[in-house]
C-alpha cells in the first residue's frame, strides 16, 4: 500500500500522535532530488548533494531520537555510474566528507554506521572513508545507519543466487533445503537481522519508482511517497511519513 505525502498533510497532522509504541523498526528512504533542489535555484547539481548530506545527518538525528532501529538510504546504485564524470567524482568523495564532519555526532548519539553494496569497487579513498566510520561507529549499541553505496536491488539477488549456487555444488546445501531464509541469509541485509525488512519505504521528490532498491525485502514494505526534494525534506516531513505508516492496516496477507 502506498500514499502521497505533501505538503498539506503535514500542515494538518498533529506530528505528537506519532510518538507511540507504533514506530517503524526499519525505515527505508530513496533519497532523490537533490540535483532538481539545485537547478531550481540555479545552483550546480553538486550543490544539491552537498545539501542533501546536511539533510542526512538531520534525519538520521531525528529517527534515532524517534526510537527507529535501522535507517536504510539509498546513496548512490549500480546504475549511478551513468551519470556525469565530475558529478560521480563528487558524490565518491562525499562519503569521507560526510563522515569526517558527522562520526563525532553519531558517536555522541550511539548510532553504528554499516554500509552495503558491492564496496570494492569503490574508489580506495571511498573505501578507506567507509571504513574508517564502520570501524569508528563499531561499538555503537543504538540505531543503524546503513547506507546502500554501490548497491542494486537486482545485483545483490544475483549475488544471492550465486552464494546459494555454490552451497548446493559443493553439496552443503540441497536444492528442495532452499527456502526463504536462506535466500535472506545470502542477502546484504542479512547481519540486520531482526530488521532486515524495512517496515517503511520512502521516497521523496514526487516519483512513485522503486528504482531496484531493496527489491526482495520490500516485499510487505508499507510505501510512502513524498512531494519534499531530498534536500528539503524535513524532521516535520518525516513525522508525517510515519503517521502515515501508522495509519495502515498491515495484514500481510491475512486478516485481522
Amino acid at each position: 500500500m502506498f500514499s502521497k505525502s505533501n505538503k498539506e498533510d503535514k500542515n494538518t497532522i498533529d506530528t505528537t500522535q506519532i510518538l507511540n509504541d507504533n514506530i517503524p523498526k526499519h525505515i527505508a528512504i530513496i533519497m532523490d532530488g537533490n540535483g532538481r533542489w539545485a537547478q531550481k535555484r540555479h545552483l550546480p547539481r553538486i550543490t544539491g548533494h552537498r545539501e542533501g548530506m546536511n539533510t542526512v545527518k538531520k534525519i538520521t538525528i531525528s529517527a534515532s531520537n524517534l526510537g527507529v532501529k535501522v535507517l536504510t538510504l539509498y546513496a548512490f546504485s549500480t546504475e549511478n555510474w551513468k551519470r556525469p564524470s565530475g558529478e560521480v567524482s563528487f558524490l565518491m568523495h562525499l562519503p569521507g566528507d560526510f563522515f569526517d564532519t558527522f562520526v563525532p555526532d553519531l558517536i555522541k548519539a550511539n548510532v553504528k554506521v554499516k554500509v552495503m553494496g558491492y564496496i570494492d569497487q569503490l574508489p580506495d579513498f571511498t573505501q578507506k572513508a567507509v571504513k574508517k566510520a564502520i570501524a569508528d561507529t563499531a561499538k555503537c549499541t543504538g540505531m543503524i545507519l546503513n547506507f546502500a553505496l554501490n548497491y542494486g536491488g537486482r545485483a545483490e539477488i544475483v549475488t544471492a543466487v550465486q552464494k546459494i549456487a555454490e552451497k548446493v555444488s559443493q553439496n552443503d546445501l540441497k536444492p528442495d533445503e532452499i527456502s526463504e531464509e536462506t535466500v535472506n541469509s545470502s542477502l546484504m541485509t542479512a547481519d540486520l537481522k531482526p530488521f532486515s525488512d524495512p517496515d517503511l519505504l520512502i521516497r521523496t521528490s514526487g516519483e512513485e519508482r522503486i528504482s531496484n532498491f531493496l527489491l526482495w525485502q520490500i516485499a510487505y514494505s508499507e510505501l510512502v511517497f513524498s512531494d519534499q526534494l531530498w534536500p528539503d525534506f524535513s524532521d516535520t516531513t518525516l513525522k508525517d511519513c510515519i503517521y502515515q505508516y501508522q495509519q495502515r492496516n498491515r495484514r500481510f496477507g491475512g486478516l485481522k
